[in-house]
C-alpha cells in the first residue's frame, strides 16, 4: 500500500499545502515523476534522502513531460528553496535539503523560503470499483 502524506504549512496558519506520496527508497526516488504527463489535484511527492545535502537532492526533469513546483526542505522542515522546474532541465537547491516537495505550479502559491513545513500521515485512499 502506498504510504501517503498531508503537507502542512505551520508558518501559514496550519494551511495544508499538498497530499504526497512518501518516497524514500531508492527505486521510488529514482521513478520520481519521471514519464508523467499530469498530477491529480492537490497531489505531489515527497522525496526523502537519507541526509541533508545539495547534491544528492539535485533533481532532473528528463522525461517528466510537465512543469512541477518544487521546494527543498531541510531535515527541521524549513524550506530552504523552491524552484518553477521545467522538462528536460537539472535543479539543485542553493543550500543543503533533506526532503524535496513535488506538485504542481501552483503548489508555490503556497511555500515560500524559511516557512516550516509538518508532514502529517494521511488516511489512506481507498480505491473503488473492480
Amino acid at each position: 500500500m502506498t504510504h501517503w502524506i498531508e503537507v502542512h504549512n505551520a508558518s501559514q496558519a496550519d494551511l495544508q499545502v499538498i497530499r504526497a506520496r512518501w518516497c524514500d527508497t531508492f527505486a521510488c526516488r529514482l521513478r520520481g515523476l519521471t514519464f508523467r504527463r499530469s498530477l491529480g489535484p492537490g497531489e505531489g511527492l515527497l522525496l526523502v534522502e537519507g541526509r541533508e545535502s545539495r547534491s544528492g537532492t539535485a533533481i532532473h526533469m528528463w522525461f517528466v513531460f510537465m512543469p512541477l513546483g518544487v521546494a527543498w526542505v531541510a531535515a527541521d522542515g524549513r524550506v530552504v528553496d523552491t524552484r518553477l522546474a521545467l522538462p528536460w532541465r537539472l535543479y539543485a537547491p542553493k543550500v543543503a535539503a533533506k526532503f524535496i516537495l513535488e506538485g504542481p505550479p501552483g503548489m508555490l502559491e503556497s511555500v515560500a523560503i524559511n516557512d516550516c513545513l509538518e508532514f502529517v500521515n494521511a488516511a489512506p485512499v481507498l480505491a473503488s470499483g473492480p
